[in-house]
């Protein structure tokens, strides 16, 4: 029984992924070009970041409960939630089994990083997993996938603002209704997002759920409502909103490619990613920016994402694709240029109405 240990048998070690990309580099040159040690996680280090959010998040905590002061809330409001975020990235290291060799200490620190903001670790990490081995596939990509022409022009007004205006907001929809086109809870062991033999990871990750709304629901009961807004409610806002604008701008790019069929491959998908700057936050949430490196080589821990990525650089050139633009103005372009894909096309960028007007 393999408890202790587990294998880092991820896409990158599968050569057979390497045949048809028609790349002029294969996933063994980016490899070969790393430092060894970038792929081994440092459990130390793991703990360090780990303990850091808890004790910021301990310590804003305890300023608010100090000053309560509707003066310092608003300010309270936003450190708080990117610190949630910051904790998610932690638990997103465990689900990539990166924050260390051990599985039992992966789950561990992921459920407890992630149930604290609602996060059904196991759920997530199945789903993330699938994004993942799948980036780029307009059929099998999990999150943040393009709708083709076709559909967009069948979608109701209701659809297209949630989807394209208030989607800052996603998250807790994703959770319990996936994307569109596809159909699951993250929260039912039964959903077919998971596999038969995933069922009681589901179910255990949902029971830690149940307590951390258990207890929610026992302080508003002692508190008060307001309570639960003032400590809780809108900080896991603000948390929401910066999980849906990074992984919304990861994958969101005007110039970044998405593929049909056979035409699609891991590496492809892979680099079909963008590095973005987020100033001050960059160590803030763990250099999440730092998101080509990631998603060729699934297991890497994230302290050691920009050794790798400037080790790569070279390889990738031109299809490494990176901006120093403000995020607000890319959000901003994306947000009004990249609605959907054309119907046909093995090889397909996002457009608009706007664009196909203008042409």
């Amino acid at each position: 029984m393999q408890l202790d240990t587990i294998k880092l048998d991820n896409p990158q070690n599968s050569e057979s992924l390497e045949d048809t990309t028609n790349l002029p580099f294969t996933l063994g040159d980016l490899k070969a070009a790393i430092p060894a040690e970038c792929f081994q996680p440092n459990v130390g280090k793991s703990l360090y970041y780990f303990f850091q959010d808890i004790l910021i998040i301990a310590l804003l905590y305890a300023v608010a409960h100090y000053l309560d002061s509707w003066y310092f809330f608003p300010i309270f409001w936003v450190m708080q939630g990117t610190m949630f975020w910051a904790l998610f990235v932690v638990g997103h290291d465990c689900g990539h089994q990166s924050f260390s060799k051990k599985k039992w200490l992966n789950d561990l620190i992921g459920h407890l990083s992630h149930t604290p903001i609602l996060v059904p670790y196991h759920g997530w990490r199945i789903s993330h997993r699938t994004h993942h081995l799948n980036t780029g596939s307009l059929e099998n990509d999990e999150s943040w996938y393009p709708v083709s022409q076709s559909h967009y022009n069948q979608m109701d007004w209701l659809q297209k603002i949630g989807r394209y205006y208030v989607f800052l907001l996603a998250y807790p929809v994703y959770l319990f209704k996936r994307s569109p086109n596809k159909e699951g809870s993250h929260f039912h062991p039964n959903s077919p997002i998971f596999k038969p033999s995933e069922k009681w990871d589901v179910i255990t990750s949902s029971i830690w759920l149940i307590c951390m709304v258990s207890l929610l629901a026992l302080g508003t009961y002692q508190w008060g409502w307001m309570w639960l807004l003032k400590y809780y409610a809108v900080p896991y806002l603000v948390f929401i909103m910066w999980l849906d604008l990074v992984t919304f701008l990861h994958h969101t790019e005007a110039d970044v490619p998405w593929y049909r069929g056979e035409n699609w491959t891991f590496l492809k998908g892979a680099i079909s990613t963008v590095d973005r700057d987020y100033g001050f936050i960059n160590h803030i949430h763990h250099d999440i920016g730092t998101h080509v490196a990631h998603h060729i080589f699934l297991n890497m821990p994230h302290y050691n994402l920009k050794k790798a990525t400037e080790a790569i650089k070279p390889i990738l050139g031109d299809y490494y694709r990176k901006t120093e633009e403000p995020i607000w103005v890319s959000l901003w372009q994306s947000s009004i240029s990249c609605h959907f894909v054309p119907d046909t096309g093995d090889k397909v960028y996002y457009t608009s109405d706007k664009k196909l007007a203008k042409s």
